[in-house]
């Protein structure tokens, strides 16, 4: 049996949360692999709209498995909040939810320290949620850092430690700060977590692997923010790629099966960093607003634009991609006219692929213009419904980036999903 992975090819904010919900009755177990609560996916169904954080998106299907895996950071007071929220609204939790003892906690000096950080850059700031994701990772890397695991034995000396020594750095860095309501709701975090099965997720997934069992793995945040391949240094601090699924569970490469790269029709980003084919016009606010373009964690604008097909096909290289979901069609239902961009002018010199550095160089997109459909698709159950334009423009896709566009989203409803079956 394989591993299936799911994950996002442009900045973030693809769409990951719903798919995983319309996927995950083809599975018997849906694990995330890395990230934190940073990373917000959107659900909606049955007339209720849903934020995950932390909580795999699979976690609406009763009769599933979920698991956070090893390569997550987990914030106990952020994670007590979500979880409470769900059971409160008929989502019972503690059954269907395993928590690796491997996941690294993020600890309430943590998010003081991203803060502090995020000062002292002054304009050269990344544009962090405030989650205290990096910091926890830096501890991570730096062989200092507290794991679920760590909350069964001798924790509270572990946790004083890991926390005078965040004071020192806090107290160089001249940051004033008040502890008290954060380390409050973060111990009540720690409480309410022990009563969930702490797992040494390595050896479930495997096991489960070993009896036949399917498992989908949710990626959070997107390509192009990993770590590594990402528009460094505006980027997460986790490998956002298909190959963090082996390093965020512990399954072994041959173990991955289909590759599912999510984007969307046109492109979105969520705070600093390079983004070629970005819109300052009305076009850029018109996708905003069509498109509900607002950060489900932090609530922030999203910086909008046209498809980027130079970053695409660079994030189907290093992910593998076998197949493509596409989300909001929907939002370019009223344009008239639809771009795409194919290539990046750089100092005068027109290239197709992703360069190593696109923030010292002024990029100038280039695009393909195309017709738009000028249709309302939201209510269409069947790709035969799909405008002449429209099939144009999947078309057009597809041989750009060699890979068939399998699924469409033409709205925010787990409903508003059609499954292609053209060869």
């Amino acid at each position: 049996m394989k591993v299936d992975v799911l994950l996002g090819l442009q900045w973030g904010d693809e769409g990951k949360g719903k798919v995983v919900d319309v996927l995950t009755p083809n599975y018997d177990v849906v694990v995330r692999f890395q990230g934190g609560p940073n990373a917000g996916h959107t659900l909606e169904f049955e007339g209720q709209k849903y934020v995950l954080r932390s909580i795999p998106s699979g976690i609406f299907q009763g009769d599933k498995l979920n698991v956070i895996g090893n390569g997550v950071v987990l914030d106990p007071a952020l994670f007590k909040a979500e979880a409470e929220a769900l059971e409160a609204s008929g989502h019972p939790l503690k059954e269907r939810l395993h928590i690796s003892k491997k996941a690294h906690l993020i600890l309430p000096t943590h998010r003081i320290l991203d803060a502090a950080y995020e000062a002292a850059k002054g304009k050269s700031k990344v544009g962090t949620t405030g989650k205290g994701i990096g910091p926890t990772y830096t501890d991570k890397v730096s062989r200092n850092g507290l794991r679920v695991g760590d909350i069964l034995c001798n924790f509270e000396d572990k946790y004083l430690a890991a926390k005078a020594r965040h004071e020192t750095i806090l107290k160089s860095l001249n940051y004033k700060y008040d502890i008290t309501e954060l380390e409050k709701n973060w111990m009540e975090g720690i409480e309410y977590l022990k009563q969930f099965h702490l797992v040494d997720s390595e050896h479930e997934i495997n096991n489960l692997l070993k009896a036949g069992k399917s498992i989908l793995c949710e990626g959070a945040q997107g390509t192009m923010l990993d770590v590594d391949f990402g528009s460094y240094p505006f980027v997460t601090s986790s490998n956002t790629i298909c190959a963090g699924a082996c390093t965020g569970l512990g399954i072994a490469p041959n173990k991955i099966g289909e590759v599912y790269g999510i984007m969307k029709a046109y492109c979105t980003r969520v705070g600093a960093g390079p983004f070629p084919t970005e819109l300052f016009d009305e076009t850029g606010k018109k996708i905003r607003d069509l498109g509900h373009e607002y950060g489900a964690v932090t609530g922030r604008e999203r910086r909008c634009g046209w498809i980027d097909l130079v970053a695409l096909k660079y994030a189907i290289m290093i992910n593998g991609v076998t197949q493509l979901i596409m989300m909001k069609s929907d939002v370019l239902d009223d344009f008239d006219t639809i771009k795409a961009c194919v290539g990046y002018k750089i100092d005068g010199k027109e290239i197709d692929y992703f360069p190593y550095d696109i923030m010292e160089n002024e990029v100038e997109p280039i695009y393909v213009e195309m017709p738009g459909w000028k249709t309302d698709m939201t209510r269409f159950t069947s790709e035969n419904e799909f405008p002449e334009e429209f099939n144009a423009y999947i078309d057009f896709l597809e041989t750009e980036l060699e890979t068939p566009i399998k699924i469409i989203s033409i709205g925010p409803d787990r409903e508003q999903t059609i499954v292609r079956y053209t060869e």
